[in-house]
């Protein structure tokens, strides 16, 4: 089963109060090797706003529009057909992606991440034996952690959700110099399903997704958006005035039956 056939959706509703912009990061990244058939709408009290797509590194999108006070609807469906080339390194990638960054305060972690693996090991093993420490070692408990907090506090916290555990991940492996980045994604089999957060790390020139969650197989992940850590990912953004978020369903599912992941293997999102 390669998860070539693919359907998602997200529905986002908010209240708006005061004038603002807002940025979206939900359509499927544009990737070469994938079909994608899309529909996006954001009303505003039942008008369409019009909203203008810029583009965003690693295939990304972001989609930006202002809206005023009232009640926002954002509706997004795409079909997804055929697999991504997987992701290879670009010239920048081992210097930006080594760098610690709002979320992935790495360069806390040296000491800790000297003194718990074994730094003669090869990078792919080193990668393999991150996610396993990290799988181990958090617990996944929605609403345990604060939307402020860093890989180290996760670390100290024992616990999170995807997108800690993505930070801490991403974090060790800058901390032992393996250029690691965050994806954001849709997740089929994803259980609680929602927006999903991987780490990737670049391993043999190729980047590589690690989900130490072990919530939805590798395999089926769609790519939506790709940055340093969660502040270049988040689903949803704004500048000036007030947005509070009423509710957003999320749906990701695959042809057939969902494939069976192997952590041991190497998986790109695809």
């Amino acid at each position: 089963m390669d998860a070539s056939g693919r359907e998602v959706s997200a529905a986002i509703d908010a209240d708006i109060v005061g004038e603002t912009d807002i940025e979206l990061q939900i359509a499927v990244a544009r990737l070469p090797g994938l079909e994608v058939d899309e529909h996006l709408e954001v009303t505003l009290d039942g008008t369409a706003l019009e909203v203008d797509e810029l583009a965003s590194a690693h295939g990304g999108r972001i989609h930006r529009f202002t809206a005023h006070e009232g009640e926002l609807a954002i509706r997004y469906e795409a079909r997804i057909q055929g697999r991504a080339e997987a992701s290879q390194e670009e010239p920048l990638d081992g210097s930006i992606y080594l760098r610690p960054s709002r979320y992935v305060d790495s360069d806390r972690l040296f000491g800790f991440a000297g003194g718990q693996f074994d730094l003669e090991r090869e990078p792919v093993e080193l990668a393999q034996d991150i996610a396993r420490f990290v799988a181990d070692r958090l617990e996944y408990v929605p609403g345990a952690s604060a939307p402020t907090d860093g890989a180290s506090d996760t670390l100290l916290a024992g616990a999170g959700v995807c997108r800690d555990y993505a930070h801490l991940v991403v974090a060790l492996a800058r901390a032992m110099q393996i250029p690691a980045r965050l994806a954001a994604v849709y997740a089929p089999g994803c259980d609680p399903m929602d927006f999903h957060a991987v780490a990737e790390v670049l391993l043999d020139g190729r980047w590589t997704a690690i989900d130490a969650t072990g919530l939805a197989p590798r395999v089926s992940l769609v790519r939506i958006a790709t940055g340093r850590d969660a502040a270049d990912t988040a689903f949803l953004d704004n500048h000036g005035g007030t947005m509070t978020l009423r509710s957003s369903v999320v749906t990701a599912i695959v042809d057939g039956a969902l494939p069976v992941d192997d952590i041991a293997e190497l998986v790109p999102i695809r």
